[in-house]
């Protein structure tokens, strides 16, 4: 049983933001598909997004009776599991928008490359802790480079350029906490700049119309451009009070596409205007410095590698998922942590919230 006083050292804050989040995530969700679900239950989405918010505030209390320390025995493992998870949905997933990123288990669809964003952090921070201040040339990080490169290939094969690119943020965070020489770092976003020309010609269709639609949404008004012109509509006329929830004509009337989902954020900026959306964005700056701060108080190195993997994914999910809704980055299929629909993606951001908890209540060697 976890103790009262290891209870008594959990972060509160970032507990009390978490909900906070989660509970405009619901409110959000139920006026986004009051009118539109599968059932005759109006809010049919909403209940199911949180009864497994409610599963998860629930298995991640479980979590917390556990050293987070113990998730570095099973790094390599875990990695291991991860590459068979990410397999299996090319042999047995199914496909929905053109992308084959599914499980089907039942009456839930569960999409891997999500939770293998979580566990490529406790892998890779498990192995960085043996390389910490050991990152200085091109031949110390190969190892690196490729540890993460064969799921990175993996998900993008799917394919799903946004969450292969959140691969990309989480090494970034994570070697540069570990020591990575700054000027071979350079060189590497150098070189990366460099060969984007060539990058290109690997594209599918959609990925270049939607960087092209990025520079232009007028080039494809009615198709990949829609998306980014229904949504900074709708972010737009939101004003300064915005026009109140279940009052958001782009969302109600069904103008904005993925409006629980991927779109959520141009929800709340008709609805709740840019005070309300201005809120939002202050909660998850809070969420943000508490992952920063608890990384810094990790008790160990692997500690801070955990906290700083998971600042790092929600830190690119967050900028490019408001981004892309203010017409400011390309469309990706990149959701808002904790506030998207979408059972994996709650699941794996409350995961990553229960470490970092878990982290912060044993930032301190602890007399039992």
């Amino acid at each position: 049983m976890i103790s009262q006083r290891l209870l008594r050292k959990l972060d509160f804050t970032l507990i009390i933001v978490t909900l906070l989040i989660v509970g405009v995530s619901l409110i959000t969700i139920g006026s986004a598909t009051h009118i539109n679900t599968p059932s005759e239950d109006r809010y049919w989405y909403v209940q199911r997004q949180g009864i497994f918010a409610m599963m998860n505030c629930l298995f991640v209390f479980f979590l917390l009776h556990f050293d987070y320390k113990e998730l570095q025995k099973y790094g390599n493992h875990l990695y291991i599991f991860n590459l068979v998870m990410l397999l299996a949905v090319m042999l047995i997933g199914h496909s929905a928008l053109g992308a084959q990123r599914w499980i089907q288990i039942g009456p839930i669809s569960l999409q891997p490359s999500e939770f293998s964003k979580i566990i490529m952090i406790v892998s890779l921070a498990a192995m960085l802790d043996q390389r910490i201040g050991k990152l200085n040339t091109f031949k110390d990080l190969l190892p690196v480079a490729a540890y993460v490169g064969l799921p990175f290939l993996l998900v993008l094969k799917q394919p799903d350029l946004g969450t292969s690119l959140v691969f990309l943020a989480i090494l970034l965070g994570m070697t540069f906490v570990a020591g990575i020489n700054l000027r071979l770092l350079m060189i590497l976003f150098g070189a990366g700049v460099a060969l984007m020309p060539i990058f290109w010609h690997f594209l599918k269709e959609y990925q270049k119309m939607r960087i092209m639609v990025f520079m232009d949404p007028n080039v494809d008004p009615l198709g990949s451009g829609y998306h980014i012109i229904q949504s900074k509509i709708a972010i737009g006329s939101g004003m300064l009070f915005g026009k109140g929830l279940f009052g958001g004509t782009q969302s109600q009337l069904n103008f904005l596409p993925e409006n629980h989902t991927d779109f959520i954020f141009a929800v709340i900026g008709e609805e709740l205007g840019f005070i309300g959306a201005g809120i939002v964005l202050l909660l998850y700056l809070i969420l943000l410095y508490r992952g920063v701060k608890i990384a810094n108080e990790a008790r160990d190195n692997f500690g801070s590698l955990l906290a700083v993997g998971i600042t790092s994914m929600l830190t690119f999910h967050l900028l490019i998922n408001v981004g892309m809704t203010a017409g400011i980055m390309p469309v990706t299929g990149i959701p808002l942590p904790l506030m998207s629909y979408g059972v994996s993606s709650l699941t794996t951001n409350m995961l990553a919230i229960g470490i970092l908890l878990n982290i912060y209540m044993r930032r301190q060697k602890i007399m039992f």
